[in-house]
């Protein structure tokens, strides 16, 4: 069971990592990019990739196990006191607004992906996304529906990878490795 958890919160992390933060993301998706002479399968919009600090790590370090509670709790599209909760706990933190600790957490999300818990090292996500994909396969002791769940999202996570165009954010992700994992298991 541990494994499912691993596997579904990979899963989640390769999209927006918290349940309710679509409505950070409303209104900013760009338009479609159009080319009249192909019509090729559209690349997925992933999170903007930037080149995360060290003071952003710790910030999210510390304002996630708040953000988790409140975000837990949600039923639905959160409420303007819910956003207004969740504006404070990351200007508390060090942050800008929401959207700058969800901006960190896809950044340090799309990190994760790639490390190798037994090792605490990246590596190639795909390769990780595959493998975790044969352990759900051959796992017998989860349910149909369960197995059915986490083979999807770890499929729709290996469609959506995208490759790390900060490779700083690595050094900085694996050295808090331990304590970011704790907090995306919560």
């Amino acid at each position: 069971m541990t494994f499912l958890l691993r596997a579904v919160a990979l899963a989640a992390a390769l999209s927006i990592p918290l349940a309710g933060a679509a409505f950070a993301q409303q209104g900013k998706q760009p338009p479609a990019k159009q080319t009249p002479a192909k019509q090729a399968e559209p690349e997925p919009a992933g999170p903007d990739q930037i080149a995360l600090t060290e003071k952003q790590v710790q910030s999210f370090i510390a304002a996630t196990p708040d953000i988790n509670k409140i975000v837990s709790e949600l039923q639905a599209e959160p409420d303007e006191k819910t956003v207004a909760q969740l504006e404070d706990i990351a200007k508390k933190a060090g942050f800008a607004s929401f959207d700058e600790y969800e901006t960190v957490n896809a950044n340090i999300s799309m990190v994760m992906q790639g490390i190798d818990p037994g090792t605490k090292k990246f590596g190639d996500p795909k390769a990780m996304i595959r493998a975790q994909i044969k352990e759900v396969q051959a796992d017998k002791t989860l349910k149909p529906a369960e197995k059915k769940e986490a083979l999807a999202e770890l499929n729709q996570a290996l469609k959506e990878i995208q490759p790390i165009k900060n490779q700083g954010n690595i050094a900085l992700v694996e050295k808090s490795y331990d304590e970011i994992a704790k907090l995306m298991q919560e």
